[in-house]
């Protein structure tokens, strides 16, 4: 109860850091605001990969003289403007450049992603969106170009064009950011990915909000961040060569699932072990077999086998939350009416959740192989699972760590919303008992590593520099 105080406490604090869309200064010398650029400091918040936001430091834009052509071509755009082209404008417009990339991602993962590919998928893509809009705002108040209709009148855009800079572009950024990751892991995707990016850029052109070079600045400088990204990511390729241990209470099989995703790194954990549980139940001891015994007693009915099917088999046939969270994210700040924030927060606020989500999965495979714990069955063989036994040891749960850790996050970020985040963990984790694949003390055990992985999450946010 003392560590839900403290997370309660600590809500409104993150809430206001993250979302706040004013600046101090501005707001004490009474700057109406209309007119304060969107957050001029934004390119030295913190970063997750790139070692700052003025790592990747765009050249100037082009001069006066070579922007003449541009304003024509801009114009040209939009005299011809017709309801096909306004319609793709309007579809890219739509809340932040992570609210559509996220989308898109479900849309690509479920069509062509399989194992933890799109677990690994979500937080590279959103974690290199928000490092290259950090990198977007330096250059734009490094170079502080105007946007074309505040150097020619005669230029109307067609939609709201933020304040800010308007080199480089912030849709493109995260195009080229979101399309290269998402390309990597998705090769089958590379072309259909390459034309969004290219129409989600062309798309703010058209709208008359920025300058062609500036379009073009931004699908390279989101490039360039993504392949940090990747690179960032990137593991040996050397799989497991080790043997299963051998001893009573330990897993038994052959090819354990996921073991090579234990060298994955983590984004907001210092280590992988950083906060590996202490041991299960001995297998001799009285709590396992009060654990055994819990198991085979259970009363199933049809509400607890469909919420164990449910998650197991949640939102497009992929279990948990994975899913969820881009759409949970997108809706809440829809529905509160910051679907308009700029772009970096709402990037930032995809990111943290994800990176929850992703550490808490490395971590909790983690202690997965270090315990090498034995699942129920293997215990008493004669216990039926209403789901399959996952190939892999059973301590702690991945669901209950990992359902954990992203619903602290995104109550943190969305306080109004906290109970219910932690009912869904709660359920994820105990719907895991009701189809036999899981003692409870994996189940305990996971909750708790979710929950100091979400802290660590929500700390670094606090101390990330967003103000």
């Amino acid at each position: 109860m003392r560590t839900r105080g403290c997370l309660i406490a600590a809500t409104a604090l993150l809430f206001s850091v993250l979302l706040a869309n004013t600046s101090p200064v501005a707001m004490a010398q009474g700057t109406p605001p209309s007119a304060r650029p969107i957050e001029p400091g934004a390119g030295s918040w913190r970063t997750w990969v790139i070692s700052s936001g003025k790592d990747l430091r765009l050249p100037s834009p082009p001069d006066d003289q070579a922007t003449k052509p541009e304003f024509e071509e801009l114009k040209a755009l939009i005299t011809r403007a017709d309801a096909l082209s306004l319609d793709r404008v309007q579809y890219w417009d739509a809340g932040s450049p992570s609210y559509r990339w996220n989308e898109i991602f479900t849309d690509i993962a479920v069509t062509h992603g399989a194992g933890t590919v799109p677990l690994r998928a979500a937080v590279l893509m959103n974690v290199a969106i928000h490092d290259a809009l950090i990198a977007a705002w330096d250059s734009k108040y490094a170079h502080n170009r105007k946007r074309p209709h505040e150097a020619d009148p005669r230029v109307t855009p067609v939609v709201t064009v933020p304040r800010s800079p308007s080199y480089p572009c912030e849709h493109s950024v995260a195009a080229g950011a979101a399309a290269t990751v998402l390309a990597h892991l998705f090769p089958n995707a590379t072309q259909r990915l390459g034309q969004m990016a290219e129409e989600a850029s062309r798309s703010r052109v058209s709208a008359g909000a920025v300058y062609p070079s500036d379009a073009r600045a931004g699908l390279d400088l989101g490039r360039a961040v993504a392949a940090r990204v990747i690179e960032y990511a990137k593991t040996d390729e050397t799989k497991w060569s080790g043997t299963v241990p051998l001893g009573p209470g330990l897993w038994k099989g052959t090819e354990p699932g996921g073991i090579n995703e234990v060298r994955w790194k983590t984004f907001a954990l210092t280590a992988y072990n950083q906060f590996r549980p202490g041991p299960p139940p001995a297998p001799d001891s009285a709590e396992r077999a009060a654990e055994l015994a819990e198991l085979k007693s259970f009363k199933r009915t049809p509400l607890t086998n469909s919420k164990a099917l449910y998650w197991q088999f949640n939102q497009y046939g992929g279990p948990g939350l994975l899913y969820r969270l881009g759409d949970e994210v997108g809706r809440r700040l829809a529905e509160a009416g910051l679907d308009r924030i700029p772009p970096r927060r709402a990037a930032r606020a995809y990111a943290l959740v994800h990176v929850a989500h992703y550490d808490a999965y490395v971590a909790s495979q983690d202690a997965k192989f270090h315990y090498w714990t034995a699942r129920p069955n293997q215990f008493d063989p004669t216990l039926t699972t209403v789901v399959p036994t996952p190939n892999f040891p059973s301590y702690p749960s991945n669901a209950a760590t990992v359902g954990m850790a992203a619903a602290h996050v995104l109550g943190q970020l969305f306080p109004r919303e906290a109970s219910r985040y932690t009912s869904w963990a709660d359920e994820y984790g105990e719907s895991r008992i009701w189809a036999g694949i899981h003692f409870r003390s994996d189940v305990q055990a996971g909750w708790e590593l979710g929950r100091r992985v979400g802290m660590a999450v929500s700390e670094r946010a606090r101390r990330d520099g967003a103000e």
